[in-house]
């Protein structure tokens, strides 16, 4: 039965990851922080399936204790300050925790057991002022944030250790990719979240930032699929896995609340305080080596996620509605 280590099992990738894992007869250990306060909200139905490991990403040490404990054959690094507004706010600790922890984690497979497979969780925040339409694996990096920098760094550090000490370390360069999972800062979220408390009458508007901003948007329960493919494979590379179609923050708002029977325009409000110092106008990828490579491909549409989103968010603020009367 073969074993994986996943940091960041409680987030959104996290947890689809581990249920795809464990459909796979996997053995799966996440990775918590002892210090935090952990939310296993996302994890609840499958909580009892995984073995869990105190470790953390800022301390090398408890890193190579938790592969030495459990000797795992695939280690997945998802942990990261992953919310781009946030690393404005708090760039040393973006640094920290989405670029430097990335070496600790290489170096310590490279101590502990260099056969050991790792993905790396690298994003086409990378890919920032584009350089070209669409964006692939030889497409420049110029991110525009210090969640975009630090991702760069993370993705280098990757190929540097590959390069250095023959490790089979793969990154998976993912567009955006959302799902009912995805946290309440993340504006697709934000809408579907919104537009439902809009509908069931607990707001009346909701505050935006850019709507004309464009990206690549899929859904994570199918790219934690590429994940575990690249990992599977003879030689480790690097891969773009996206959707290959963009949209803009308009079109989501638009599909999220016509599905609800309601008018974006009616409820939306751009509110410059949620505009970015740099922002990213337009990412797009171009999957194709995913598609020839590992024989992926995304089988969830931008309407499906959108509705999926809208759908789930609605279901759940009913339930809580029925808790409070």
């Amino acid at each position: 039965m073969p074993k994986a280590l996943i940091t960041g099992v409680t987030g959104q990738d996290g947890s689809y990851l581990a249920e795809a894992l464990l459909k796979r007869n996997y053995e799966v250990v996440g990775m918590v922080r002892r210090s935090s306060t952990v939310n296993y909200e996302r994890i609840a139905h499958i909580q009892d399936s995984i073995e869990f490991v105190n470790g953390d990403l800022l301390d090398q040490i408890s890193l190579i204790d938790a592969i030495k404990l459990h000797e795992p054959d695939e280690i997945y690094n998802l942990a990261a300050q992953s919310f781009v507004q946030t690393s404005f706010g708090q760039p040393v600790l973006t640094g920290e925790t989405t670029a430097l922890s990335v070496t600790r984690m290489l170096d310590a497979i490279r101590i502990v057991n260099p056969k050991i497979r790792f993905y790396q969780a690298s994003s086409s925040e990378m890919f920032g002022k584009v350089a070209e339409v669409p964006q692939n694996e030889a497409t420049p990096f110029y991110p525009r944030s210090p969640y975009g920098v630090a991702k760069v760094y993370g993705h280098w550090i990757t190929v540097n250790y590959r390069e250095s000490y023959n490790l089979h370390a793969s990154s998976g360069i993912l567009f955006n990719h959302e799902s009912p999972r995805r946290g309440l800062e993340f504006v697709t979220r934000k809408i579907s979240y919104g537009a439902a408390s809009i509908k069931l009458g607990l707001e009346e508007k909701l505050s935006l930032g850019n709507l004309d901003a464009k990206r690549d948007w899929g859904f994570a329960g199918d790219y934690v699929e590429a994940m575990w493919m690249m990992l599977q494979q003879e030689n480790p590379d690097d891969f773009v896995i996206c959707s290959g179609m963009t949209h803009s923050v308009r079109e989501f708002c638009d599909l999220a609340f016509s599905h609800l029977g309601l008018n974006y325009k009616d409820h939306v409000v751009v509110d410059e305080q949620f505009f970015r110092p740099a922002e990213v106008d337009l990412l797009v990828g171009d999957y194709s080596k995913a598609q020839k490579v590992l024989d992926w491909n995304p089988t969830t549409t931008f309407k499906d996620l959108v509705t999926m989103m809208v759908e789930a968010d609605v279901a759940l603020l009913q339930r809580r509605l029925k808790g409070l009367t």
